[in-house]
């Protein structure tokens, strides 16, 4: 009597345990006459236990088929307009585009000789900067806080995300009201502590404000995946270090905060993509650049410079530089914090 086994990641296996029970001068049936398989010739690989091979047929039709939309979206909305600035960045042209001349790179030039430039770089980075400490610290204490809520856990953390849901225009608008030095409630509180709040007036009023509204726009999103990072804690861990009398705040930097690492590294260089880019329609909404160019960060000042101003070969030559920073300032992280990233705990 033969013993044939059809368990696919024991097929390998089937001749010796044949050979084993086959009894008498019978010989060892193949593994892959056994199993009725299609790998006969050569050895099937070994699955793991609790893995699932996914089979999209031998040809590549099915996954380019399921891949093409997210390709023709990338080809049309990223690829097609970025080739477009970059020829548009070497040439000078009337805002109607009747007189287009080459002009190599001269419209870069005239950037990085212009001090309105150079200011929006400046201003770009210290929003960017503190936008980023202030979103990322206050997602950590949130986290934290929530973390050790026992009760109404699910309310405080539903309450938190709130403002995720909120477009950024509106968000915008929202805090322009609350510090409005006319009618607005917090800038009310702010003038009766003897504080000379205009936003309207005053560059450094106006910075705050962009970064508050920008911040709390985005406080979310960080907090979800820190709330996330949090959950993937060893609770083991945590109650060891209590017993060993580490309090709350103690655990959490010494501990959890540790095997946050790689989370907070990854939404630092999201906050600064955040920065760079997605932050036009607060400025817009706000102070739209002003007062004097104090809030016009690069992103803006492309709009202004390309649709307002109809400067197209200018506008084509920031967005370039601006990807080029956006793209710098991404290579540094990874090469002096990546290192530091713990991805073993």
């Amino acid at each position: 009597m033969t013993l044939r086994l059809s368990i696919p990641w024991r097929e390998a296996r089937a001749p010796v345990l044949q050979g084993r029970h086959g009894g008498g001068g019978s010989k060892a049936v193949p593994a892959a006459v056994a199993g009725g398989s299609r790998w006969s010739g050569r050895t099937r690989p070994r699955e793991e236990a609790g893995l699932k091979r996914a089979n999209f047929g031998d040809g590549p039709g099915l996954p380019t088929l399921l891949l093409l939309p997210q390709l023709l979206i990338l080809l049309f909305f990223f690829f097609i307009p970025s080739l477009r600035a970059l020829m548009q960045s070497v040439l000078l042209s009337d805002p109607f585009g009747t007189n287009v001349q080459f002009v190599w790179f001269d419209n870069f030039k005239t950037l990085l000789a212009s001090s309105d430039y150079r200011q929006s770089i400046t201003v770009t980075f210290w929003f960017t900067v503190a936008q980023n400490v202030l979103t990322l610290g206050s997602a950590l204490v949130l986290a934290f806080a929530t973390d050790r809520i026992v009760r109404g856990r699910s309310a405080y953390r539903t309450i938190i995300l709130l403002p995720y849901a909120i477009a950024p225009a509106i968000a915008g608008i929202l805090w322009a009201f609350l510090f409005n030095p006319a009618v607005g409630p917090l800038a009310q509180v702010l003038q009766g502590l003897g504080i000379a709040w205009d936003p309207n007036l005053n560059p450094a009023d106006a910075l705050i404000l962009v970064t508050l509204a920008a911040s709390w726009k985005h406080i979310c999103y960080d907090y979800i995946f820190l709330v996330v990072g949090l959950l993937a804690v060893p609770v083991s861990l945590m109650e060891a270090a209590a017993v060993d009398g580490a309090g709350p705040i103690r655990r959490f930097v010494s501990i959890a905060l540790p095997m946050l690492g790689p989370t907070i590294f990854f939404l630092t260089v999201m906050n600064f993509i955040y920065g760079f880019f997605e932050t036009f329609a607060i400025i817009d909404a706000v102070t739209k650049g002003g007062p004097a160019g104090a809030t016009n960060i690069l992103v803006y000042k492309v709009f202004v410079d390309g649709f307002v101003n109809l400067d197209l070969g200018s506008s084509a030559a920031q967005s370039v530089l601006l990807m080029s920073f956006a793209l710098i300032c991404t290579l540094l992280q990874f090469r002096y914090f990546d290192r530091k990233v713990n991805y073993g705990v």
